[in-house]
């Protein structure tokens, strides 16, 4: 599903990034770990063709995503608030980005329904603008927006990040439930072990740009992972 051969960044002189080869399989569930500085956030910008690699390339469905357009219309990402368009209501937003996957009012409706208990009655109806949302809550509209359009591969930068105890279960549940189809490649990357262990099948860890552990995730995968960074 996405391939990536000798793939390289620099940033001033210093290489930020350093992958050789990685394969990720159609309906796989990838977790990326590392400490801040690792490149995670750096290497899902070149996936998404957000940044320009100094060397290498990286390939989604055998498309090379550098200078093809084709990719993204069943790609669905949320690294950052600026995914999001923090004029509009949220209402508006998901209007906005349900019109792209060519959705009608009806289904844009039914579908956030199905995330009612994930958005806890704090997203729609508020009558405000995104920008004047908490951190958490402009995460739960971007990570559901990135979900529109049954995406066949799933970008997620630090999704539990700054949401609180409770969302972050209900995002497990949404996560599980995807993965559970097979049908969505998932990317996800985050600094919580716990989380990241029990979301997904497989999990790389970055060191300084290079991938130092490629891991199927068992019952002793969390141990591995906290021996790891322990030291």
């Amino acid at each position: 599903m996405i391939t990536v051969n000798n793939l390289t960044k620099i940033y001033n002189g210093v290489c930020v990034l350093n992958i050789n080869n990685l394969n990720i399989a159609k309906g796989e569930s990838f977790g990326l770990v590392g400490n801040n500085g690792a490149g995670k956030t750096t290497f899902f910008r070149l996936i998404l063709d957000l940044i320009r690699a100094n060397g290498g390339e990286v390939f989604s469905q055998g498309m090379n995503v550098k200078g093809n357009e084709a990719w993204k219309q069943y790609t669905g990402s949320y690294l950052d608030e600026a995914f999001l368009i923090d004029f509009l209501t949220a209402e508006e937003y998901f209007n906005f980005i349900g019109k792209l996957h060519n959705m009608s009012k009806g289904d844009i409706s039914a579908f956030l329904s199905e995330y009612a208990d994930f958005f806890n009655e704090e997203i729609l109806g508020q009558k405000k603008y995104i920008r004047d949302f908490s951190k958490g809550n402009q995460k739960k509209i971007g990570i559901i927006a990135a979900l529109m359009g049954n995406p066949e591969v799933l970008v997620l930068d630090e999704p539990f990040t700054n949401l609180d105890p409770s969302s972050q279960i209900r995002l497990k549940r949404i996560l599980h439930e995807l993965k559970a189809k097979q049908e969505v490649t998932m990317l996800i990357s985050s600094h919580d072990l716990m989380h990241v262990t029990e979301v997904c099948e497989r999990i790389v860890v970055l060191e300084k740009g290079l991938i130092v552990h490629d891991l199927i995730t068992n019952e002793n995968t969390l141990k591995q992972l906290e021996s790891y960074f322990a030291v």
